[in-house]
C-alpha cells in the first residue's frame, strides 16, 4: 500500500498488457480539430499545441474521461523536416499537455512519431533516424511512459523508427497504415510484423487509413506472421472511425470524399462495440482509434470491454447501456428502441437517396 497522501504509482504500459489488460487508446486528434478550426489541411502538423493549447487539452480530457488510458502525444508530422524551427517548442508543449491531462487519471503519456516526408524521395537512413533522434531527445527530456512509431506505409521506415526509439530503453509500440495487400513496396502484412518484431518492438499493429472492419483483417494476418515465427509481441489496432470497404492498397487518403465529405462515413458507437470485441476475440489488448475516432467511440470501446476491465468511464454516467435511456422516452415507439438487439441489428440509412453507397478510389 502506498502511504497516505502519497499518488500510488502507475502501472506500466508493458506491466498492464503482460497482466492481460485491456489498454484503451485514444482517437482523432488532426481530423477533429481540423472541424473544431485549430489545425490546417494539408502537411497536417500539430502547431495548435502551441497557439490552442486549449482545444488540445480539452480533447485530450475527452478521451481521458472516454476512457482511454493513453495520452498521445499530438506530434504527428512534428518533425523538423514538416516544421523547420518549430519542431522543438511544438514536440515539448504537446508533451506538457499530454502529461497534464494523463495525471488526472490512470493514463500513460506515449511520446509519438511517424513516417517522414523524406523518405519517397530519399531513402537516407541516417537522416530520417536523425528526424527520429531529435523528437526522441524531447521525449527523454520530457520523461514519456512510453513510444509510439505510427502511421508506416513502408516497414523499412518503420523499422528505422523502432531501432531509433529503442535507444531510449522504454517500452516501443509500433503500428503501420497498411491494410491486408501490405505496405507500399508490397511486403505483406505477417512479413511486417516479423521485421518489427526482430526490430525490437514490443507492441505491434496497424492504425489509420482503413475502416474498422479493414483493420481487423490487417491485424490478424499480422499475428499469423508472427506466429508462424515464433515471435511474441502485444497487438494493438487504432483503426478509422470511418467505413472504408471500398478503399484501394492506399486507405482513405485516395477516396474521393477526403478530407472533407467523409461524415456520411462515420461508424456508429455500436459498430465500434463490435469492432472492440472482435479486435478482443482476436487477442489484441491495445485498442483505440484514429481519425474520425471520436470521443464517444473511444466510449463504446470502454463500455463493450467493461465486463473485462470491471469498469465504466466516467463519460458513461451519461450514457444509458444498449439506449436503455430511451425508456425514459414519452413515445412508445421511441421507448422500444431501448434494447441490445434494436442497436445491434439496425442498417442506418444515410439520408441520401441520390448517392452512392461505395467510391471509386482516385488511384
Amino acid at each position: 500500500m502506498a502511504p497516505a497522501g502519497v499518488p500510488r504509482a502507475k502501472k506500466g504500459i508493458l506491466e498492464r498488457l503482460d497482466d492481460g489488460e485491456v489498454v484503451i487508446g485514444d482517437g482523432s486528434f488532426l481530423i477533429t480539430l481540423e472541424k473544431r478550426g485549430y489545425v490546417k489541411v494539408g502537411l497536417w502538423t500539430p502547431e495548435a499545441v502551441v497557439e490552442h493549447p486549449d482545444a488540445v487539452r480539452q480533447l485530450h480530457m475527452e478521451f481521458l474521461r472516454a476512457g482511454s488510458n493513453v495520452m498521445q502525444t499530438f506530434t504527428f508530422s512534428a518533425s523538423e523536416d514538416n516544421m523547420e524551427s518549430k519542431w522543438e517548442a511544438v514536440n515539448a508543449a504537446a508533451c506538457d499537455l499530454a502529461r497534464e491531462v494523463a495525471d488526472k487519471g490512470d493514463a500513460l503519456v506515449a511520446g509519438g512519431i511517424c513516417q517522414t516526408s523524406v523518405y519517397k524521395y530519399h531513402k537516407d537512413e541516417g537522416r530520417i533516424k536523425k528526424l527520429f533522434r531529435q523528437q526522441l531527445e524531447v521525449f527523454a527530456r520530457k520523461n514519456v511512459d512510453f513510444l509510439i512509431a505510427e502511421y508506416f506505409e513502408h516497414v523499412e521506415e518503420a523499422v528505422w523508427a523502432v531501432e531509433v526509439l529503442k535507444e531510449l530503453g522504454k517500452p516501443v509500440a509500433v503500428t503501420m497504415c497498411i491494410g491486408p495487400e501490405g505496405d507500399m513496396h508490397d511486403v505483406t502484412p505477417g512479413e511486417c510484423a516479423v521485421k518489427l518484431g526482430k526490430a525490437g518492438a514490443n507492441i505491434i499493429g496497424v492504425n489509420c487509413r482503413f475502416g474498422p472492419w479493414t483493420s481487423l483483417r490487417t491485424i490478424k494476418l499480422m499475428k499469423e506472421g508472427l506466429g508462424a515465427e515464433g515471435l511474441k509481441a502485444h497487438l494493438m489496432i487504432q483503426s478509422l472511425g470511418f467505413h472504408t470497404p471500398d478503399c484501394g492498397k492506399g486507405g482513405f487518403v485516395d477516396l474521393p470524399e477526403y478530407p472533407f465529405a467523409l461524415e456520411p462515413r462515420v461508424a456508429t458507437r455500436w459498430d465500434i462495440q463490435k469492432y472492440a470485441r472482435e479486435a478482443y476475440k482476436l487477442g489484441v489488448r491495445y485498442i483505440g482509434g484514429c481519425c474520425g475516432f471520436e470521443p464517444y467511440h473511444i466510449r463504446a470501446i470502454a463500455e463493450e470491454l467493461a465486463p473485462e476491465r470491471g469498469f465504466l468511464p466516467p463519460a458513461s454516467e451519461k450514457h444509458g447501456s444498449w439506449g436503455s435511456g430511451l425508456n425514459m422516452h414519452t413515445k412508445p415507439w421511441i421507448r422500444a428502441r431501448a434494447r441490445r438487439e434494436y442497436w445491434e441489428n439496425l442498417l442506418p440509412a444515410s439520408g441520401r437517396p441520390f448517392c452512392p453507397s461505395l467510391s471509386k478510389p482516385d488511384i
